[in-house]
C-alpha cells in the first residue's frame, strides 16, 4: 500500500502561536457570596461550621456568567443546560476571536478545532454550534472533549499538539470553557458543593497551535491515572443539576503520590527537574498548591502566578492552568516550562512547553 512515511527526524514540532483568556461579565465577591450562602442556609445546623473555607480558600473573586441574584432561586437542568450552551458558545467566540487576532489568521485559515468543556452538555457539541455561529471552514476537523475536568486545560492542548503535528503546516485552534459556578444547587448544604461554591469561578480560554510558524514548543506529553480512584473527584447527577464530588484526601494523595509520577514521566522523557525553569501548575486549591510546592522543591508561595490566578478568578477547571500559562507570559519568556494538572479519573497530566525554534 502507498502512502506518505515522514522519518523521526523530519517530525515537524508544534508551536503556540497564540494563547488568550477570557471571563464572563459578572463578578463574584468571596465576601459577598460567604454571606450570601450564611442567609441562603441559615438555621441549618452545619452552615457555620462550613463557612471558613471562603477564607481559607485564598480566593478574593471569581466571574460568573449569571448575576448573583440568580442562585437564590431554584434551577433544573433544562435552565443550566440552555445557560451553558448559550454562555460557552459566546464565550468560545470571544476567545477565537482574540486568538485569530493575536496570530493574525483568518476564520477560514482555521483546518481543526479541539475544544474541551465538563460543566454542561450539548449535542450538537459546542465546536459544532461554534463553527455555525463563526462561519469557519465547512472541511474543518472537530475532536470535542468531555470528562477530564480539571485536567483537561493540558489534556487538551497536548492533543491539539498531536493533531498539529500529524497534519503538518494545519492551523488547530484549541478552546476551553468551563462554567462552574452554574452547578451550585441552593437546598444541598454537604461540604462538597460548599467547598464547591467557595473554589468555582466561570471563565474560557483558547489557543492556535501549528508547526508552521513560531512560538513555544509543545513537548513532551504524559498522564497517569491511579488505580482505584475513580470516587476521588467528579460528578454525581443529580435532579437540579450537576453535584460535586470530592476527597478530602485530595492534598494528601497529591504529597505523597504526585511525585512518583511527575519523576517517572521527566525520566522517560530524558527531563530532569533542574532543567524546568519555571511551572504551570493547575491551582485547584490553597492546599493542593501548598502540596505541589513540596514535590516541586519550591518555597511556600513559590507557585507565585498558580495562586494569583487562584486569588483573582477562583478554580475554573480546565480552563485555569491557561490562565496561569498567559499570565506567566509563556509566550514571550521564552523558558522551559512544565504544565501540570489533576482531574477525574484519578488523573494527573503534564505537558512540556520548550524554547521556540524556527519552524515553516
Amino acid at each position: 500500500m502507498g502512502g506518505f512515511v515522514m522519518s523521526a527526524s523530519a517530525v515537524a514540532l508544534p508551536h503556540l502561536l497564540a494563547l488568550k483568556t477570557a471571563v464572563p461579565p459578572y463578578t463574584l465577591d468571596q465576601t459577598v457570596v460567604s454571606e450570601r450562602v450564611r442567609v441562603q442556609f441559615s438555621g441549618r445546623r452545619d452552615v457555620e461550621r462550613l463557612l471558613p473555607v471562603f477564607a481559607n480558600t485564598g480566593i478574593e473573586r471569581r466571574y460568573s456568567c449569571v448575576p448573583i441574584e440568580w442562585y437564590a432561586e431554584p434551577h433544573g437542568w433544562k435552565d443550566r443546560s440552555a445557560l451553558y450552551v448559550q454562555h460557552a458558545v459566546q464565550l468560545f467566540e470571544t476567545v477565537a476571536l482574540s486568538c485569530l487576532a493575536e496570530a493574525k489568521l483568518a476564520p477560514d485559515e482555521i483546518d481543526a478545532i479541539v475544544t474541551v468543556s465538563t460543566t454542561g452538555v450539548a449535542t450538537p457539541s459546542l465546536d459544532a454550534l461554534l463553527v455555525e455561529r463563526m462561519g469557519l471552514r465547512r472541511d474543518i476537523k472537530r475532536l470535542p472533549i468531555f470528562g477530564f475536568g480539571c485536567a483537561g486545560g493540558v489534556i487538551g492542548l497536548a492533543r491539539a499538539g498531536a493533531l498539529a503535528a500529524a497534519m503538518p503546516s494545519a492551523k488547530v485552534l484549541f478552546l476551553a470553557v468551563e462554567l462552574c459556578a452554574l452547578t451550585f444547587r441552593r437546598d444541598d448544604l454537604s461540604k462538597s458543593n460548599v467547598v464547591a461554591t467557595a473554589l468555582f469561578g466561570d471563565g474560557a480560554a483558547g489557543a492556535i497551535v501549528s508547526t508552521a510558524g513560531n512560538g513555544p514548543v509543545l513537548g513532551a506529553s504524559g498522564e497517569h491515572t491511579w488505580p482505584g480512584s475513580l470516587d476521588i473527584m467528579g460528578w454525581d447527577i443529580e435532579e437540579d443539576g450537576l453535584k460535586p464530588i470530592f476527597s478530602r484526601h485530595i492534598p494528601t494523595l497529591v504529597g505523597r503520590e504526585f511525585g512518583p509520577v511527575l519523576f517517572d514521566f521527566l525520566r522517560r522523557n530524558d527531563i530532569s527537574l533542574g532543567e524546568i525553569e519555571t511551572f504551570a501548575c493547575h491551582p485547584g486549591g490553597a492546599k493542593v498548591l501548598e502540596a505541589l510546592e513540596q514535590v516541586l522543591a519550591l518555597p511556600h508561595g513559590g507557585l507565585a502566578d498558580s495562586r494569583a490566578v487562584l486569588r483573582d478568578y477562583g478554580n475554573m477547571s480546565a480552563v485555569t492552568v491557561l490562565f496561569v500559562l498567559e499570565r506567566m507570559r509563556v509566550r514571550e519568556a521564552q523558558r522551559r516550562t512544565l504544565m501540570t494538572t489533576l482531574g477525574p479519573g484519578f488523573t494527573a497530566a503534564f505537558l512540556m512547553l520548550d524554547p521556540s525554534t524556527d519552524s515553516g
